[in-house]
C-alpha cells in the first residue's frame, strides 16, 4: 500500500463566467464595460433613447457623465431609464458607477418606489450592503419589490435574524409576503432555528392559499426538518398532496442529522415506490451520513448501488467515503479511495485534499502524503487554509520539520489551527526552544494564541522533561495570556507528570482541579489512572475510583477497562472482576485486561474460563489475548494445551505472532522443566530472538539449575545488552559456579563491573498515608537497631539453609556482604507496629526477589495470618498462609 501511486493529469484553466441576475434587456447584448474619454459637448440634447443606447453598448460610463448634459439642459430620465442605469451597474459589479448614480437620483422625473428598490438591490449585489439598509431605512414607500430586495440583500449576507426581523416589520406594514418571498422567510427560519415564527409562517401560508406552491410547502417542511421537529416534519410530509425530489430530499436529510439512518433508508426505498429516482443529492446525503455514523461498509454499498442506478459518483461523494474511511482508522482504505477518485477522472477539492493528507499523517507515510501534495498544487488549492494546515500537520507529523515550516511559512492568511498545527510539530518532536520562539510571535501578531496553544507549550515542555516550564506557562496563561484554563489544561499537566513518573506531583494537580471547580473527564481519568497501577497507590485508586462514581463516568468503556487494569496491578483482583461483572458493555480491552489480571496474580483457572467464556460469545481473541493464555497455560503446567494456543495463533486465527509470543513460550516450557524443548523452539524460531527470550531461558534454567544453559543464555543477553548491570552481575555469578573465573579479559571486565556497579535493592511500603523508602544494608534510620532485630529474630525461627545448594545466582548481593534486603527491613516495619491479622502489606522493589526474601515472605504469611502483595522487577507475588501465587517460578 506504501507504493500506492496517484496519478496526476493537469487540464488547461477553466474560465467559469460570471453569473448576472435580472440582466435587462440593455446589458444582455455586452458584456463588456467600455469606458471612453470622449470629450463632453456644450449642450446636446440627450434623450432616454440615446441613454439606453449607451447602455446597449456597453457604455456605462459615457451614460453617466450624459446624466451631467441632461441636468444642465434642465431635463430629466424616464424612472426605467434610471433602473436600467442601476441594473447595468449590478452587471458590471461596478459599485463606485453605482454611487455615483446615486447621487444623481434626483434627475428621475418623479418620486419611485420602484427607482428606490432598485437602488437597495444595486447596493446589496454590488457588496455594500450597509448603504442598502441606509436607502431601505429612509424610504416612505415600501413595497413587496423593496422588503423582497432587502430580505434577499439579508439573505445573501446569512443575516438569518435579520430577515425573520424585517417579516414581522413588513407584516406591520401591511404587507404579506408572496409564493417566491415566503421560501426565502422560511429559509431564514430554519437557519436559525426559529422554530416558532415558522410555525406562524406555516399557518399564514394556509390562510393565503399557498400551500400548494411547491418550493413553500418544502420551504416549510425544512423548517421543521433542520429544526429537530422530526415528528411534526413527518406530518407535514405525509399530508403534501404534492412531494418531488426537494421533498423527499429534506426527510432523508432530517433523519441523517439525528443519526436515524435505518428509517431515512426506509424514506429511500418509499422514494423509489413512487416512481420519484433519487438524484446524486439524495445518494450523497444517505452515503455521507452512513460515513459520520462509522458505517463505512454500507456507505460503499450505497456507491456501488448509486453506479449500478447510472448515476456516477461525484466530488462529495469521493470526498464523503475518503473522509469517512480516515475518521474511523480505515485510513489506508480513505488513500486507496483517494487513488480511484483520481483515476476516475474526478478532481478533489479542498476537504478531499485535507482528509487525504490527515490519513498520511496518522499513518506517518510521507511518500504518499508528497504525492497528495503535488495533487494539490497542480489543482491550484494550495492556498486553501484546510489544505496548508493539514500539511503542516504531516511533513511534522512525519518528522520534515523544515517542509513543514516551508509550507507554514508559504500560507498568507494562517488561521490559529495553522499556528497551532506548528507549535505541535516542534513540540513533538522535543523542539520546544523553537515552539517558544513561534509561540511568542503568535503572541505579536494579529492572532493570539488560544487554549489550545497554551495546552500544547505546557504539554511539550513537561512531556520532554521540563516541568517548570511546564508549570511556569500554566500558572501565567490566565493572568499573563489572559486565556482561562480548561479542563485540558490540568490534563496536560497531570499526563505529564505520570509519564515522568512524579504521580504525587499528578495527584496534587488532580485534587487541586477539583477544588478550584474544574470537572475531570475522561481524558483525566486516563491519564492519572495508569500512575496508580502499582501497590503502594491502591489507595489513589480508590480516590479516583470514587471520582469516577461522582461523575457517573463508571459507564464510559476505556474508563472501566483501565480500573480492571489498574486495580488488578495494585492488588485488587477482586475489585476488577466485581468492575468486569457490572459492566453493559464489554470489548476485547476488558476481556483481555480482566483475564491478564487473573495471570498476574497466579489464577490461571479463571483466566482459562474467561477464555472459554469469550469464545463461546463469539469474541475474536488479538495478540494480547494470546499473549495471557499462553502464560496462563505456563503457569497451570500446561504445556500440550498452551503449544495448541499457540499453533492456533496464526493457523485459525491468521495472526503474525509477535516476539512476547515466542517469550512466553519459552515461559510455557520453562515452568514444566522442559527445557530441551525450549531449546528446540528457540532454534526454530522464524524471528531472531531478542532479550526477552533469552531472559525466560535464563530464569528456567536458575530455577532448574542447568548451569549449561544459564551460561548459553547468559552469553546471548551479555551480546544483546553489553551494559545492563544485572546481566553482568548474573554473569559473573554464572562463570564463578561453572569454573570459568580465569584470567580471560570478558570475565575481568564483568568481575570489574560487578565491583563498581552493584544492584542496590530499594523496597517501598505505604503506613498510614506515609511511603516509607528502605534500602539493602541501610542502617540511618531511627528504628533500624529494632528492624534489624526482629529480622535476626525472624531468621532463627526459620532456621533457613542460606547456602542454596551450592547454585547462588541473585541479582542482589548476599546478605552476609551486601547487609539486610530492603524487603525484609520493610516487613518488620510494616508488623512492629501493628502486628494484627488479616493486615494487608504491600511492597514494590526495584530488583527481583532473592530466594531467601521468598520464604521469609511465605513464612510471614503464616505465622502472622497477613497477606503480603510484592511486585519485584520480574514478578507480582501474592503470599499467603505460607504460599506465593508465583508457584515459586520467577
Amino acid at each position: 500500500m506504501e507504493n500506492l501511486m496517484i496519478p496526476c493529469t493537469s487540464k488547461p484553466p477553466v474560465i467559469i463566467p460570471t453569473k448576472h441576475e435580472n440582466l435587462s434587456e440593455f446589458s444582455q447584448t455586452h458584456a463588456k464595460l467600455t469606458i471612453s474619454n470622449t470629450k463632453k459637448t456644450n449642450n446636446p440634447k440627450f434623450t432616454d433613447n440615446h441613454l439606453n443606447y449607451l447602455l446597449r453598448n456597453g457604455r456605462l460610463t459615457e451614460a453617466i457623465t450624459a446624466l451631467d448634459s441632461i441636468a444642465q439642459s434642465g431635463s430629466q430620465v424616464r424612472p426605467n431609464t434610471f433602473i436600467n442605469l442601476l441594473q447595468a451597474c449590478i452587471d458590471f459589479g461596478s459599485l463606485d458607477l453605482g454611487r455615483e448614480l446615486h447621487v444623481r437620483i434626483h434627475l428621475v422625473k418623479e418620486s419611485d418606489p420602484f427607482v428606490e428598490t432598485k437602488l437597495v438591490s444595486m447596493y446589496a449585489k454590488c457588496g455594500s450592503f450597509v448603504d442598502a439598509r441606509k436607502v431601505f431605512d429612509k424610504m416612505n414607500e415600501k413595497n413587496l419589490y423593496t422588503w423582497s430586495a432587502m430580505i434577499g440583500a439579508c439573505s445573501r449576507e446569512l443575516r438569518w435574524k435579520e430577515v425573520v426581523q424585517l417579516f414581522f416589520l413588513m407584516m406591520k406594514d401591511g404587507v404579506l409576503p408572496d409564493e417566491f418571498l415566503f421560501p426565502k422567510i422560511l429559509q431564514a427560519c430554519a437557519n436559525c432555528g426559529d422554530v416558532r415564527t415558522g410555525r406562524l409562517l406555516h399557518s399564514l401560508v394556509i390562510r393565503l392559499g399557498m400551500v400548494c406552491f411547491s418550493r413553500v410547502s418544502n420551504s416549510i417542511l425544512a423548517v421543521y426538518a433542520k429544526c429537530g421537529k422530526l415528528s411534526s416534519a413527518r406530518r407535514f410530509f405525509e399530508n403534501m398532496d404534492e412531494r418531488d425530489r426537494v421533498t423527499w430530499n429534506s426527510m432523508i436529510l432530517a433523519y441523517c442529522q439525528k443519526g436515524e439512518n435505518d428509517e431515512a433508508y426506509r424514506l429511500f426505498n418509499g422514494m423509489w415506490a413512487e416512481g420519484i429516482k433519487p438524484c446524486i443529492v439524495t445518494w450523497n446525503i444517505l452515503i455521507n451520513s452512513y460515513n459520520q455514523l462509522g458505517q463505512c461498509d454500507v456507505g460503499m454499498g450505497l456507491m456501488k448501488e448509486m453506479e449500478s442506478s447510472g448515476i456516477s459518483p461525484d466530488v462529495f461523494t469521493w470526498t464523503s467515503m475518503i473522509s469517512g474511511l480516515a475518521q474511523n482508522g480505515r485510513r489506508w482504505q480513505a488513500l486507496y479511495f483517494f487513488k480511484e477518485m483520481l483515476l476516475a477522472g474526478i478532481n478533489p477539492n479542498g476537504v478531499t485534499i485535507t482528509s487525504a493528507v490527515s490519513a498520511c499523517a496518522s499513518l506517518r507515510v510521507l511518500k504518499m502524503g508528497l504525492e497528495i501534495h503535488s495533487v494539490a498544487l497542480k489543482m491550484g488549492i494550495i492556498d486553501n487554509v484546510l489544505v496548508g494546515n493539514s500539511l503542516v500537520d504531516m511533513y511534522a507529523k512525519c518528522g520534515k520539520l523544515e517542509a513543514s515550516r516551508q509550507v507554514f511559512d508559504k500560507i498568507e492568511e494562517k488561521d490559529v489551527y495553522t499556528w497551532n498545527s506548528m507549535v505541535a510539530g516542534y513540540c513533538q518532536a522535543g523542539y520546544c526552544g523553537k515552539a517558544y520562539e513561534l509561540f511568542m510571535k503568535m503572541r505579536e501578531s494579529d492572532l493570539k494564541p488560544n487554549v489550545i496553544t497554551w495546552n500544547t507549550m505546557i504539554s511539550g515542555y513537561i512531556q520532554n522533561g521540563d516541568e517548570d516550564r511546564a508549570m511556569d506557562l500554566f500558572q501565567r496563561m490566565e493572568w499573563d495570556g489572559k486565556v482561562r484554563r480548561n479542563t485540558a489544561s490540568w490534563n496536560a499537566l497531570i499526563a505529564g507528570y505520570v509519564q515522568l513518573g512524579a504521580i504525587d506531583k499528578a495527584f496534587g494537580v488532580f485534587r487541586q482541579m477539583q477544588s478550584c471547580s474544574i470537572i475531570p473527564n475522561s481524558v483525566t481519568i486516563l491519564s492519572i489512572l495508569p500512575g496508580c497501577a502499582n501497590l503502594i497507590a491502591v489507595k489513589k485508586v480508590k480516590e479516583i475510583h470514587g471520582c469516577i462514581l461522582r461523575r457517573n463516568l463508571e459507564f464510559v468503556l476505556s474508563i472501566s477497562n483501565s480500573l480492571i487494569d489498574t486495580y488488578a496491578k495494585s492488588g485488587n483482583i477482586l475489585y476488577s472482576r466485581i468492575i468486569f461483572d457490572g459492566m453493559s458493555t464489554r470489548d476485547i480491552i476488558s476481556w483481555n485486561s480482566i483475564i491478564g489480571g487473573y495471570v498476574l496474580h497466579g489464577c490461571s483457572d479463571a483466566a482459562l474460563d474467561l477464555f472459554n467464556q469469550m469464545r463461546k460469545l463469539g469474541l475474536k481473541p488479538n495478540r494480547g489475548t494470546f499473549l495471557s493464555i499462553i502464560l496462563a497455560h505456563g503457569i497451570a503446567k500446561m504445556v500440550d494445551e498452551g503449544k495448541h494456543i499457540f499453533s492456533s495463533i496464526s493457523g485459525t486465527y491468521e495472526i503474525v505472532a509477535a516476539i512476547e509470543h515466542y517469550s512466553a513460550m519459552i515461559d510455557l516450557y520453562g515452568r514444566s522443566g522442559r527445557l530441551g524443548e525450549a531449546m528446540e523452539f528457540i532454534e526454530d524460531m522464524p524471528i531472531e530472538p531478542d532479550s526477552s527470550v533469552w531472559t525466560s531461558l535464563l530464569t528456567a534454567s536458575r530455577i532448574h539449575k542447568d548451569i549449561a544453559l544459564a551460561v548459553l543464555a547468559g552469553e546471548r543477553l551479555l551480546d544483546l545488552e553489553p551494559g545492563n548491570i544485572v546481566v553482568n552481575q548474573l554473569m559473573f555469578q554464572i562463570y564463578a559456579l561453572c569454573g570459568k573465573l580465569d584470567d580471560s579479559s570478558k570475565v575481568r571486565k564483568l568481575e570489574k563491573e560487578n565491583t563498581l556497579r552493584r544492584s542496590l535493592g530499594h523496597s517501598w511500603i505505604e503506613v498510614r498515608n506515609t511511603v516509607h523508602t528502605f534500602v539493602t544494608g541501610d542502617q540511618s534510620k531511627p528504628c533500624s537497631n529494632l528492624l534489624y532485630s526482629w529480622v535476626r529474630s525472624i531468621a532463627r525461627e526459620m532456621n533457613i539453609d542460606n547456602r542454596h545448594g551450592g547454585f547462588f545466582i541473585e541479582e542482589e548481593e548476599k546478605e552476609e556482604t551486601g547487609g539486610v534486603h530492603s524487603e525484609k527491613l520493610a516487613f518488620a516495619f510494616a508488623l512492629i507496629g501493628s502486628p494484627s491479622s488479616h493486615q494487608s502489606i504491600r511492597i514494590v522493589k526495584n530488583t527481583r526477589m532473592c530466594r531467601n526474601c521468598h520464604l521469609t515472605a511465605k513464612y510471614i504469611s503464616l505465622k502472622f495470618g497477613c497477606e503480603i502483595y510484592l511486585s519485584d522487577s520480574k514478578c507480582f507475588h501474592h503470599f499467603k498462609s505460607g504460599h506465593c501465587s508465583c508457584g515459586d517460578y520467577w
